[in-house]
């Protein structure tokens, strides 16, 4: 699956999977999620993220999950 708003450059973030045009990594988001922030708290704690790129962390983190388990 295409994720448009997740980039893979391995000059940011040692090529770690990243919210497009941040060094914010989906890995990051998805800690925050797991130690109970919420969208809200997250939003407020990275103001260039957008709602779609937390919803886009999470698809990308699910489908990344899917394809592991399938192996």
């Amino acid at each position: 699956m295409k994720h448009e708003r997740i980039e893979f450059n391995p000059d940011v973030m040692l090529g770690k999977p990243v919210i497009k045009g941040t060094r914010l990594t989906v890995e990051h988001v998805m800690h925050e999620l797991a130690e109970g922030m919420t969208e809200m708290e997250i939003l407020a704690a990275h103001p260039r993220l957008k709602a779609e790129d937390i919803a886009a962390a999470r698809a990308f983190a699910d489908d990344y999950m899917a394809r592991t388990a399938a192996q």
